[in-house]
């Protein structure tokens, strides 16, 4: 029944989701071109905000926890659980203060109006699945710009979304790289639930009353572990915020 009642609603839903889209591309390349990084960060705060608004439409919640414990005027490694493209649109706007830039998939840098614009200029990086030794020196890049700017990055280790929330392993590698090359950084975990019930039909039609939360976990300074104490606790602790919610 949720299925059949969404189609209609979902059609208004994505009209006005793709909307935001097209309106905020060009003002994205105003503000970029014209007035510099922090008007097109505006700009990108805003798009993702409207984004946001679209899926009250269809009934979507958000709940976000804890934002206030993390670190300010430092980097940030967020280490989080993917369910969906949602994951990425509530962080942004969410987590606004910390600048999130993203280890995207290249496949992502083109075609998408205002998102493949802000991945390739907004300070995000873009990178070859297929080609692992590509991901090193992109992501080292990440890793000492956030480092010299006192920014963020955004890191999903599962690699791929899950489909249906249980997260996945996680990888090590683009995590290492992060924390060796920002060693001032804060590793804060962060976990997302909820997320993969808006696409649980697939990209079409949407989930409807879905509540999404995101939940930051305590900050672990890169300097104060062992990188593999550092995985361990930051995995444990998304997954344990995981495995929480599902029993509330």
């Amino acid at each position: 029944m949720e299925k059949i009642i969404s189609y209609p609603i979902s059609v208004i839903y994505y009209l006005l989701f793709g909307l935001c889209l097209a309106v905020f591309h060009p003002i994205q390349w105003i503000c970029l071109n014209v007035f510099g990084y922090q008007a097109h960060k505006k700009s990108v705060d805003y798009l993702n905000f409207c984004l946001l608004t679209c899926t009250r439409l269809v009934g979507t919640r958000y709940t976000i926890e804890n934002v206030d414990t993390i670190p300010k005027g430092a980097p940030i490694i967020f280490v989080a659980n993917h369910q969906s493209m949602y994951d990425i649109v509530t962080m942004i706007w969410y987590f606004r203060r910390f600048h999130c830039k993203f280890v995207s998939k290249k496949e992502l840098g083109s075609g998408i109006p205002s998102v493949s614009y802000n991945l390739k200029h907004g300070g995000s990086v873009l990178i070859d699945r297929k080609d692992p030794k590509q991901a090193i020196p992109v992501i080292k890049g990440l890793s000492e710009y956030i480092e010299k700017n006192k920014r963020s990055a955004v890191i999903f280790p599962e690699g791929t979304r899950s489909k249906t929330g249980v997260p996945k392993e996680f990888a090590q590698s683009g995590l290492k790289i992060l924390c060796k090359y920002a060693p001032s950084a804060y590793v804060v975990p962060v976990s997302i639930n909820n997320s993969w019930k808006m696409v649980k039909f697939g990209f079409f039609p949407v989930g409807l009353g879905n509540h999404l939360r995101f939940t930051a976990h305590k900050a672990l300074a890169v300097k104060d572990y062992k990188f593999e104490e550092l995985m361990e606790i930051a995995e444990k602790a998304v997954k344990e915020g995981i495995n929480e919610y599902k029993q509330v």
